[in-house]
């Protein structure tokens, strides 16, 4: 073997063993998870660190509750909106990412992604926004990870509490009482269709609260929670 070659098998090795290492520390911070409420997540350093260019200070808003504090009106309307078949998959919907494929198609552009209610939880704990296939690769481990580890009333659980509903906003706690001044365990049915209908651009409707297409969601939303199963 030539040096470059002797050089090469070690590189290559000594690749393979870090991202070992990285996914054993991720399977490592899953498992502590399960069982602890996560302080903060990759998506909150991300966006408390855009909020402080601005403004030194700033704090995000959130506060964790329990899963049997939050109304299932929300609960209903988040799997409404986001991911019918939580309770059923293990992680990924392939006919939600098919018929999403079919319409970015018809479209010319991404307009629909096709992520569960798990690939969502797996991107805001550990990665980034951006998009590459990396990332998603990320996220296709973490995912599996996550659904072999916690049960489905854990997932929501987290799911519930750490993703974003307003600038520098967290978690349904925070988002209730930003919006309707009150906790997440009081929100009724139109209120939390609401509420759902702002989870795929959070910051935008929080500056834009009366947007027309809004309104057409929450009715939307409304209409398919009866049918809702959670966990």
């Amino acid at each position: 073997m030539t040096r470059l070659g002797h050089w090469l098998k070690w590189g290559l090795l000594a690749l393979c063993g870090g991202v070992l290492a990285y996914q054993l520390w991720l399977l490592g911070w899953v498992l502590y998870w399960g069982h602890v409420n996560p302080d903060t997540t990759r998506f909150m350093a991300i966006r408390l660190g855009e909020l402080r260019e601005k403004k030194p200070d700033a704090q995000l808003k959130k506060q964790w509750v329990p899963y049997d504090r939050i109304s299932p009106h929300l609960k209903r309307a988040i799997i409404a909106a986001e991911d019918a078949k939580f309770v059923d998959h293990e992680g990924f919907d392939w006919e939600g990412i098919q018929k999403a494929l079919e319409k970015n198609q018809k479209k010319g552009r991404a307009v629909a992604g096709g992520s569960t209610i798990t690939q969502q939880l797996a991107k805001n704990l550990f990665l980034s926004p951006q998009k590459s296939y990396w990332r998603k690769a990320e996220e296709a481990v973490i995912t599996l990870m996550i659904e072999y580890c916690w049960d489905k009333r854990r997932i929501f659980e987290v799911y519930l509490n750490v993703i974003e509903w307003g600038n520098g906003l967290f978690g349904a706690e925070a988002a209730a009482r930003h919006y309707y001044n009150q906790s997440a365990a009081q929100l009724g049915p139109e209120q939390a269709a609401r509420l759902a209908g702002m989870v795929p651009n959070p910051r935008f409707y929080d500056r834009n609260r009366n947007a027309p297409g809004l309104a057409k969601k929450t009715a939307i939303i409304l209409a398919r929670m009866p049918a809702a199963e959670v966990p």
